[in-house]
């Protein structure tokens, strides 16, 4: 259960993430870098914090 709990947060910041990404008003090119570059370091975190507590659950 833990782990779906965890699952869906880090689901839901990802969601909420692309979802700013479209609502932001017209972004420069840097900017975008900039976003991009967040979005896949925020995403390889979740995904280490996601695998760490599951090995911690089992």
């Amino acid at each position: 259960m833990r782990g779906r709990f965890i699952k869906g947060i880090t689901t839901g910041a990802l969601i909420g993430a692309a979802a700013g990404m479209l609502i932001a008003p017209d972004l420069n090119r840097n900017t975008k870098k900039k976003i991009r570059k967040s979005r896949r370091m925020i995403n390889n975190a979740a995904g280490d914090i996601f695998h760490n507590i599951k090995h911690w659950i089992d």
